[in-house]
């Protein structure tokens, strides 16, 4: 069973998802990849009491690692690089060759990046954390300006707030 939620946030509007009361979707406004509405089975708050208190936290500079149960639905290798990601620090970039490499298949940057773009979870899965060979912004699901302001974002979080 299906349910979702819309929750506004600094980076505009994010659809929520849940299949069996469980995170599997949190989508942008106009995100590449985003599934069809109808998709999303109805609106129902309640699966997501935890999820927004934590996306709250994340945007008030009080949360730098989320702690929910994920539903992330893919082929092997796209969930194993989503859950390379969930390693990448809060502050941080990782390339696509960096995580290619750390998975195992320093070859598969380009597939890294196309895992990478299907991520179901964004922010959560932080996804945002992954930049071009030279640092560079390249895609983003949720558009490189979202990327750069989620970055821009997270580099302005005092170091006192990382610590704990």
């Amino acid at each position: 069973m299906r349910a979702h939620t819309e929750v506004d946030s600094p980076v505009g509007p994010l659809t929520l998802v849940a299949t069996d009361g469980v995170l599997s979707g949190l989508y942008m406004t106009d995100q590449r990849h985003r599934p069809a509405q109808e998709s999303f089975g109805p609106a129902d708050a309640g699966p997501f009491g935890e999820v927004v208190e934590q996306l709250e936290e994340y945007f008030a500079r009080r949360r730098t690692v989320f702690d929910l149960p994920l539903d992330l639905r893919g082929t092997p290798f796209q969930r194993a690089v989503w859950s390379a990601l969930l390693t990448v620090p809060y502050g941080r970039t990782v390339s696509y060759g960096e995580l290619a490499a750390a998975l195992g298949r320093p070859a598969a940057a380009r597939a890294v990046g196309a895992a990478n773009g299907r991520n179901p979870v964004g922010i959560i899965v932080p996804c945002h954390r992954v930049v071009g060979s030279t640092g560079g912004l390249t895609g983003y699901g949720g558009g490189v300006d979202r990327k750069r302001q989620l970055l821009d974002f997270e580099a302005q979080t005092p170091t006192s707030v990382l610590s704990t």
